[in-house]
């Protein structure tokens, strides 16, 4: 339902001048990045405190006014984006960005929803701390969105998904009122484990406006090499090499394919391949530990001269400055960036279990070059946790129009595969509007149903975030 304009009159008395975004203004919330979604909105609204998001979910609730909650907007899915109808408030959370409260002996970082990633890696560097999450979009994504859609990135065999960084949360449910969850205990057996109901939801069933964060020891030590092996499975086994030799210090475990080598060197202002010969397939590996003297490098030579002597690994290149280090780790951050740069890029964020990522691959490789010749398959990502982003690049001299109006036919086939192996269709992205109508093949008709039921529960008008993730 429309807001009456006495409705918004109400909800933009609530944030005053300075968080009512004028409708010249608002492009930027209305559109994905890739402009797969471009939505309308009734208005656009950034709130400043908690307090000012339940006085505008207790009139969209009383009205019946759809709220879609908005971080950074650096979603993938669509989750973040209006619909097309006009009818909906969008509640950018950008202008609430306190860090609340740092407690380095606790390992606890307290902030707003609307805090960046970066800077929320930044207040825990300050207090000599880590925290763990880290992603490309880090500059721009906000805490509230990373916690919505339980963000992965590069650290999660180490640390975790970002649902297991969170120790406490603060949601404004649909009706305006408050549940305060903000504490820092890492033991808390009183029953129902409430944030993670919102961790992952997208925020169709409350919205985050803050948040208790675990922190961790700084490394003091850290060791990274670019490695060429033969191919995905070898990669995987390399894994389990890395795992057993440096006795779990593996932070980071990256495939890197050829095609996306060669993107990156050609798109990317002084990137060069690390190694002299080409090779199918490469992994970024990442070792790090709290001592200074932990002689990760010591340790990292003897995972890559294990990995030669079972030819996993071909050649390699340990990175010997920060310089070095930053430059691997160049190579596969901007990869996802840079396939724009070579059309239009049918996308896939899935995972299957580790010792099928191989399998997976291969079959999914041929599944689609059988399907569409010429296509170039892009295959990358987060091996170390069984999350490959799957995305194929458009046949050289391709139409792009034509090329992406086949998105669905080609999202059937590689999500079909990912089923048959026990998959996810969504391993870090989320669900919101590109996977919504997915899920019902992917999950069993108890889980669709238990997931209904919540949504019902919690949000009975149906006014967060409608349409997406159920």
């Amino acid at each position: 339902m429309k807001p009456t304009p006495q409705t918004l009159a109400r909800m933009q008395a609530v944030v005053g001048a300075k968080g009512v975004v004028a409708d010249g203004d608002a492009a930027p919330y209305l559109a994905e990045r890739r402009e797969l979604y471009v939505g309308r909105a009734a208005a656009v609204l950034r709130p400043a405190t908690t307090q000012e998001v339940s006085a505008i979910l207790k009139i969209a609730h009383e009205t019946g006014t759809a709220i879609v909650p908005q971080g950074g907007n650096t979603g993938l899915v669509g989750g973040q984006i209006p619909h097309e109808t006009g009818d909906e408030v969008v509640l950018s959370l950008s202008r609430m960005n306190r860090i609340r409260a740092l407690d380095a002996e606790n390992n606890t970082l307290a902030l707003d929803a609307g805090v960046t990633l970066a800077a929320a890696q930044a207040a825990a560097e300050e207090a000599g701390r880590l925290f763990p999450l880290s992603l490309a979009s880090e500059g721009s994504c906000q805490i509230g969105g990373n916690l919505s859609t339980n963000a992965g990135g590069t650290a999660v065999l180490r640390y975790g998904n970002a649902r297991d960084l969170v120790l406490g949360l603060e949601v404004v449910l649909a009706n305006g009122d408050i549940w305060d969850g903000m504490r820092g205990l890492r033991k808390d057996n009183t029953g129902y484990d409430l944030k993670q109901l919102f961790l992952g939801s997208e925020g169709t069933l409350g919205i985050v406006t803050g948040a208790v964060l675990k922190l961790f020891p700084r490394p003091q030590s850290i060791a990274t090499a670019f490695a060429a092996v033969p191919d995905v499975a070898s990669a995987v086994k390399l894994l389990r090499v890395a795992d057993n030799v440096s006795g779990g210090m593996v932070t980071a475990f990256e495939l890197v394919p050829r095609i996306g080598l060669e993107f990156v060197t050609r798109h990317i202002e002084g990137a060069a391949d690390p190694l002299p010969d080409a090779s199918p397939w490469y992994v970024l590996i990442e070792l790090s530990a709290g001592s200074a003297t932990a002689g990760l490098d010591a340790t990292l030579e003897a995972v890559l001269a294990e990995g030669l002597e079972q030819r996993l690994v071909t050649d390699a290149a340990l990175a010997r400055s920060e310089k070095q280090r930053a430059d691997f780790w160049r190579l596969r951050e901007t990869l996802s960036d840079v396939q724009r740069l070579e059309g239009g890029s049918i996308k896939h964020d899935v995972s299957v279990p580790v010792s099928r990522m191989g399998d997976f691959i291969a079959t999914a490789t041929a599944a689609v070059e059988a399907a569409m010749p010429g296509v170039r398959t892009v295959a990358f990502g987060h091996i170390g946790d069984g999350n490959v982003h799957f995305n194929l690049s458009q046949p050289l001299g391709a139409d792009k129009p034509a090329f992406l109006a086949r998105w669905n036919e080609m999202n059937a086939l590689v999500h079909g595969l990912v089923r048959e192996m026990g998959g996810s269709i969504s391993a870090e992205h989320g669900v919101g509007r590109l996977k919504r109508d997915e899920i019902a093949a992917t999950k069993s008709p108890v889980e669709i149903e238990l997931m209904r039921t919540l949504k019902k529960s919690l949000d009975p008008k149906g006014i967060l975030n409608p349409g997406k993730v159920v």
